[in-house]
């Protein structure tokens, strides 16, 4: 019996090195597992469409797919529009079945490419001299945000940074701008902007821009930028420990503190409600507008 092709499924991004970023990765892992379909595409923004690697990898004899949404977070995209996305190609395409994995992180793989990439920045200086703010994409949905706080935690615990700080770049606050005067106002003399990004894009680079203007304002305060995680061994591997999850059915889904699921204060009227996924104009076939809850900046 041949094992379910693994799918990645992206988000995309107007950012070409970006979504070239996430083309190269998929290659990357279909050729280190050469027995194994793989196969990717985005939902929005960037080509190939998700469609046509379905399409694509359907019109060669796949009908089992184990779709790995390669996201770091469960915001709205992990928990409406893949799995709108997936039961779409289930009606284009009859006879095939998706399972559905979990989003990346936190994991402790993940924490150790972050704690590298700060290590880069930092070019030998003194890790007990360096602040590091963690800067999150940001959304509307708490859940997804307090994920990036428990990421700043615990690449804080035990790896001798001064502290790990949190912000974000759309959506939620604090701000790159107001994260950066918390560090300061706390002591801070050396802080490493660390983007929690996958790949290159518009809002990585959107965090680089938001600390670089704040830091030509400033005098005392040394900030650098690190890089994002990019296709690094740890992330390739993790994608691979998502699959094997899916296929034998071990999610373990962490639902305590979602919106659709828990009345958290401000989102009660979230509980319950089905999901409405945006219009992707990459797929015509899919005609919804943008939900409150997805009101943000590509």
């Amino acid at each position: 019996m041949k094992p379910p092709a693994l799918l990645l499924v992206g988000h995309g991004t107007r950012d070409e090195a970006g979504a070239t970023a996430f083309r190269s990765f998929v290659a990357q892992l279909g050729a280190a597992h050469p027995k194994l379909p793989v196969g990717g595409g985005f939902i929005e923004l960037s080509p190939p469409p998700l469609a046509d690697s379905v399409a694509r990898m359907a019109a060669a004899g796949v009908r089992d797919f184990a779709a790995v949404p390669l996201v770091l977070v469960s915001a709205g995209h992990a928990k409406g529009d893949i799995p709108a996305a997936l039961a779409r190609e289930k009606q284009r395409h009859p006879g095939t079945s998706y399972a559905y994995g979990r989003p990346l992180g936190p994991h402790p793989g993940l924490l150790a490419v972050l704690e590298r990439r700060v290590d880069e920045a930092l070019a030998g200086a003194d890790r007990a001299g360096a602040t590091v703010l963690l800067v999150g994409r940001g959304s509307t949905d708490p859940d997804a945000n307090a994920e990036v706080f428990k990421v700043a935690r615990l690449l804080w615990e035990g790896r001798g940074y001064a502290a790990v700080e949190t912000a974000f770049v759309s959506l939620a606050e604090p701000s790159v701008p107001a994260g950066l005067e918390r560090c300061r106002l706390l002591g801070a003399r050396t802080v490493v902007v660390l983007p929690y990004f996958l790949f290159s894009g518009v809002l990585p680079d959107r965090v680089r821009e938001q600390a670089a203007g704040w830091a030509a304002g400033q005098d005392g305060v040394d900030v650098r930028c690190a890089d994002v995680i990019g296709p690094a061994d740890e992330l390739a591997e993790l994608v691979m420990e998502r699959y094997r999850e899916t296929v034998e059915g071990d999610l373990r889904m962490n639902c305590d503190s979602c919106v659709y699921r828990v009345r958290m204060p401000g989102f009660e009227d979230r509980v319950g409600q089905p999901q409405q996924p945006h219009h992707h104009p990459e797929d015509p076939s899919h005609p919804h507008g943008h939900g409150h809850h997805h009101a943000h900046t590509h």
